[in-house]
């Protein structure tokens, strides 16, 4: 038995709406949240499929959305996506989502192919700060919004946290509870969240008159081996530190490998700041104080932003959101004279 497929008109007779309303809902148009939820529940009660072919032949659009990202196996930026997917569907839009596997020239690559798929609009985590990605995005018309990165001589608008004071605020309350030979591992230096992590050691240590260590410096990859080797390193100095600060998710997960390997018992021996996951404060033994970044705010605010642009609303162009992070202090951070 042939299945007949729902028509718009179906979902007008279902949500009692008319037929305008429906349409400007499935091409990405502002309606009522009220009128938004009963058009959403009948494609879903009728199986209603759009014709996109049909729609964006009509709307000059393919109402998809390009999303760039440094790896799928980084847990913070698959929940980024998760939450700008959330916003997306709301709009009646879908994503192709690529990641350039942390290659500079991949990247390249999968940008090219995003271009090509006719996107109306990009959302990219760059790997550095080369411009000329953007000026390529730029050069074909298409909104863009960046994530976790800021491009100091390229206009276009911006999601990121308040990476500087993040970091400043957790070796703050090291500091406070005496400690003075703090240890960061942050990662590559042509990473923007990396030199405003590093930017926010370097001055509370400052504001405090405490003298940097350079040796205490450790350059990782955002990856979970960079953390584990760094922290080994750490813990093969002569004067060893009496706390560290680990400046992402992956890298914290490599650290507690190395220490749990050492037999290092926190905070006795080694205090410990991480970053990232909540899930985190709940699997390691003591409870593990890090700084948290609202990733559901991040994803939702760059699909907004993009939705915005799409809609030709340029107003407010370019805006830079500068979240802020939150610090839950757990009891891996021992006080000391």
């Amino acid at each position: 038995m042939i299945k007949i497929s729902a028509t718009i008109k179906d979902v007008a007779k279902y949500t009692s709406l008319s037929i305008a309303t429906i349409s400007k809902y499935i091409n990405g148009g502002n309606v009522l949240e009220e009128n938004r939820s009963k058009i959403q529940e009948a494609i879903k009660i009728l199986d209603y499929k759009v014709n996109v072919m049909a729609r964006g032949l009509k709307t000059n659009k393919t109402m998809t959305i390009g999303i760039l990202i440094p790896s799928f196996v980084n847990t913070f930026c698959m929940e980024i996506v998760s939450n700008i997917e959330n916003i997306l569907l709301k709009y009646g839009y879908s994503a192709f989502i690529c990641d350039y596997r942390e290659d500079v020239e991949l990247e390249k690559v999968k940008l090219e192919f995003l271009i090509d798929k006719s996107v109306d609009g990009l959302i990219l985590m760059p790997s550095g700060d080369d411009e000329d990605i953007i000026r390529k995005v730029n050069k074909n018309d298409i909104p863009i919004v960046i994530i976790d990165r800021a491009m100091k001589q390229m206009t276009c608008d911006t999601v990121l946290v308040d990476n500087m004071n993040a970091s400043y605020d957790a070796v703050e309350q090291l500091i406070t509870r005496g400690h003075r030979k703090i240890a960061i591992i942050t990662g590559p230096q042509n990473i923007y969240t990396a030199s405003e992590r590093l930017k926010g050691y370097n001055r509370v240590h400052e504001d405090y008159s405490i003298p940097i260590d350079e040796n205490l410096i450790k350059y990782g990859d955002y990856k979970m081996a960079g953390g584990y080797d760094l922290l080994k390193e750490l813990l093969e100095m002569k004067s060893l530190p009496t706390a560290v600060f680990i400046t992402n998710y992956e890298m914290t997960l490599g650290a507690i490998m190395a220490i749990n390997e050492a037999n290092i018992i926190i905070p006795d021996q080694l205090s410990i700041i991480g970053f990232d996951s909540l899930e985190l404060t709940k699997i390691v033994k003591p409870s593990l104080s890090l700084v948290f970044q609202p990733l559901k705010e991040i994803g939702e605010t760059a699909g907004e932003v993009i939705m915005k642009r799409i809609k030709g609303d340029f107003l407010s162009f370019p805006e830079m959101h500068r979240l802020k992070t939150k610090l839950i202090m757990g009891k891996s951070v021992k006080k000391i004279n």
